[in-house]
């Protein structure tokens, strides 16, 4: 059985990142005093798209490099490639807060992004074998 420690240390990252995503938007639930939806709060909202956007690529990020990993295509450059991807999405979910997209949010969409398309061209040749 391969040695599964670029998935486990990156999806144990992404819950504990997802943790500090859900307190931001308890957070600014409580301030807000708003029990269901958004209330119309600039704060909440904002704070809930964080935790949105990540849970909507981390999944299939985890899902890729637990697939190249199993298959043997680990490596600096699959660990390289996940932390890059958590460090983009604390980016975004920081970027996210600013009144304006800024350069955080735009750095940390790029963080995002490169690395899952890297990973998905990765994932395909491995499939084909060619790699």
């Amino acid at each position: 059985m391969p040695d599964l420690h670029i998935t486990l240390l990156s999806a144990g990252i992404a819950a504990l990142t997802n943790l500090w995503l859900a307190m931001r938007c308890g957070r600014a639930r409580t301030k807000g005093k708003i029990a269901h939806g958004d209330g119309g709060d600039v704060t909440l909202q904002r704070a809930m798209r964080a935790q949105s956007n990540f849970i909507e690529y981390t999944p299939l990020l985890l899902l890729l490099v637990f697939a190249l990993e199993i298959t043997g295509h680990s490596g600096w450059l699959l660990g390289v490639a996940a932390g890059l991807f958590l460090i983009g999405r604390i980016l975004h979910a920081i970027g996210l807060d600013a009144d304006k997209p800024g350069m955080l949010r735009m750095i940390g969409m790029m963080c995002t992004l490169i690395p899952t398309l890297g990973l998905a061209i990765a994932a395909i040749l491995a499939g084909v074998k060619l790699i």
